[in-house]
């Protein structure tokens, strides 16, 4: 059961809190464009409102919460209601595929890691962006997730979690990137097929 029932009543203060974290935002931003490049056709996995998706080019994703699909329509992006553990697209149809802060909502991380082995072509890459469990940020998000809006059903990895969870769903060569001025809390992780 996919967990977006905050994100059905909280969209809007999901897209405050980019706005009155702008700049951390934009690291965010450059760090994923420097890990995409000038890549073409992709997809994420968790759309969202098309926070990260319009600036690096991605034109559709999948988002199961009606409430965000909405905002991500409205700024001109195809949004498929679906889930990270049975996307609907056939294999081998993207070139890349990205999940941003998506991995902690999902039900089963392997079978979602192992559907977006799927959908990737054979030279494709995937880009994870999450805070790890085990960094400042992460230790402060698991300890307050019982008040928080957004985390009260997250599921918080490691980075050594993640790799492994990408090595079992088929993906190697690893690229790790630190968003400066968050301490290394949150993190993008690049992998190939």
């Amino acid at each position: 059961m996919a967990k977006i029932e905050s994100f059905e009543k909280y969209c809007l203060e999901y897209e405050e809190w980019f706005e009155k974290n702008s700049d951390l935002y934009e690291e965010e931003l450059k760090t994923l464009k420097s890990l995409v490049k000038d890549a073409k056709n992709g997809v994420e996995i968790g759309i969202g409102t098309g926070r990260f998706a319009i600036p690096v080019g991605i034109e559709i994703g999948v988002e199961p919460s009606s409430e965000m699909a909405k905002i991500s329509v409205s700024k001109g992006l195809k949004v498929i209601s679906g889930i990270a553990e049975n996307l609907p697209f056939e294999d081998a149809k993207f070139d890349f595929a990205t999940m941003i802060t998506t991995v902690c909502f999902v039900d089963d991380i392997l079978k979602s890691f192992k559907e977006v082995y799927r959908i990737l072509k054979q030279d494709g890459f995937f880009v994870v962006g999450y805070v790890d469990k085990n960094s400042k940020l992460g230790i402060k998000y698991q300890q307050k997730s019982k008040k928080s809006k957004f985390y009260t059903n997250a599921m918080f990895y490691s980075s050594n979690e993640i790799i492994q969870y990408l090595k079992k769903a088929g993906f190697c060569n690893f690229d790790k990137k630190y968003v400066k001025g968050t301490d290394s809390s949150f993190i993008f992780l690049k992998a190939s097929k």
